[in-house]
């Protein structure tokens, strides 16, 4: 299981939290999702041989988001 924090700019609501959270959880391999809004944070845990972190990085990106 690996654990990344990502810098993603853009988010500023409880729908953007809600956007981000969703879209990444229903990732394959994506076991825990948890934005930190006010400092423009998404911790996620995931297992590397289900899903890449660059298809994490795209699906927040796909949102209207920019991963760092």
């Amino acid at each position: 299981m690996e654990k990344t924090t990502l810098k993603v700019s853009g988010m500023s609501c409880g729908h953007c939290v809600k956007a981000v959270e969703g879209s990444v959880g229903e990732l394959k391999g994506v076991s825990a999702v948890n934005v930190h809004l006010e400092e423009g944070l998404v911790e996620v845990a995931y297992n590397d041989k289900e899903v890449s972190l660059a298809t994490i990085k795209e699906t927040i990106d796909d949102q209207g988001y920019d991963v760092e």
